[in-house]
């Protein structure tokens, strides 16, 4: 069964901004504003919805945040949706969600990570319809690193396109920007040197090259739902990709203790069984008492015996792949050459 691709993204389209999870404060609102005013310089209609501020750690009700994303979902004259972030319990609008009129609509591009992946990555799994994984909305100001595409660009992109892109060899080492004391910064500050790094047992340091259709998302949020009817890669897999998966987890804030009892949890619920191999974010959450984020990652997936690829542009530590959920994606790791690419087929 093909994957259903949107339509190329286009000056004059119209993309709609909502926050299904975490809104914006009200310190942070100039920021959303440039963000919102960079899109309508690019040419596109920007329509801004009811629910974007922060009265809570939601934007809303759960009724009234997922009635907003599904209306935009829906409307034939949005191409894109982006949520200007992800935050902490987008989970509770899932059973709110209709997703077989989504499934049945003209296909919209849907953008963004972390809390996002909750929505996100169930749309991929349950419908068939390509994502975007990586840049939120308040990331959409900024200049990206050469070897980065921006996610305007890849939703620019048709069926059939090929897309390139490749580790910078830098990244932020820091927090995140003060978007309150400069709503309008566009330069990332990179000043982290490194790069992609082999990391599955007796391989460490090695090269590495796989391919498949990726899938994937924030651990802490896909997680809970792996292995059931809004997480289920097997039954995506026999659907869309006979040839196997590439795994994309993105690690935000949980220690390392944690994060090893959730890839464990996923792995006993089959979330792996298809898979060709994994790409693991680049992270500075916690590692107590010297496990490492990477020691948790080879604990509960060393076993399966597939590539692990770690310290990828596809998490919360800048700057950020623009990757196409259920595109076809091969992975080249070469150390001694330098090449470390992913290269999606929109196919």
């Amino acid at each position: 069964m093909p994957i259903r691709y949107p339509a190329p993204l286009r000056p004059g389209d119209r993309i709609g901004v909502t926050s299904p999870s975490s809104g914006v404060p009200d310190a942070l609102w100039g920021r959303f504003s440039h963000a919102v005013q960079c899109l309508r310089d690019r040419g596109f209609d920007v329509v801004v919805g009811e629910l974007n501020q922060a009265p809570s750690h939601v934007s809303g009700p759960r009724e009234a945040r997922a009635a907003e994303l599904m209306s935009m979902l829906l409307d034939p004259m949005i191409r894109a949706v982006v949520p200007p972030w992800g935050g902490e319990t987008g989970i509770d609008l899932l059973d709110l969600l209709d997703l077989e009129a989504v499934a049945a609509a003209e296909p919209t591009w849907c953008v963004g990570f972390s809390d996002t992946s909750t929505w996100l990555t169930p749309l991929t799994l349950t419908t068939g319809l390509a994502t975007i994984h990586g840049q939120n909305l308040m990331d959409t100001p900024y200049v990206l690193p050469d070897g980065i595409r921006h996610w305007v660009d890849v939703a620019a992109a048709s069926a059939g396109d090929e897309l390139v892109q490749r580790s910078p060899g830098r990244f932020r080492s820091g927090g995140w920007d003060d978007y309150a004391g400069n709503p309008t910064v566009s330069r990332m500050t990179l000043e982290g040197r490194g790069t992609w790094t082999r990391i599955d047992p007796g391989h460490e340091g090695d090269a590495a090259s796989f391919s498949g259709r990726l899938v994937g998302g924030c651990v802490e949020t896909i997680g809970f739902l792996a292995g059931g009817s809004l997480g289920d890669a097997n039954a995506f897999a026999a659907r869309h990709a006979p040839d196997g998966l590439v795994v994309l987890l993105d690690i935000a804030e949980w220690a390392s203790y944690d994060i090893c009892r959730a890839l464990h949890a996923m792995r006993l619920r089959g979330f792996f069984d298809a898979a060709n191999g994994v790409l693991v974010s680049r992270t500075n959450a916690p590692e107590p008492n010297g496990f490492t984020q990477h020691d948790a990652v080879r604990d509960a997936l060393g076993m399966l015996g597939l590539p692990i690829v770690a310290d990828v542009e596809c998490g919360h530590v800048a700057p950020f792949l623009a990757l196409v959920q259920g595109a076809t994606t091969s992975i080249v790791h070469d150390p001694t050459s330098g090449t470390h690419t992913v290269t999606q087929r929109l196919e």
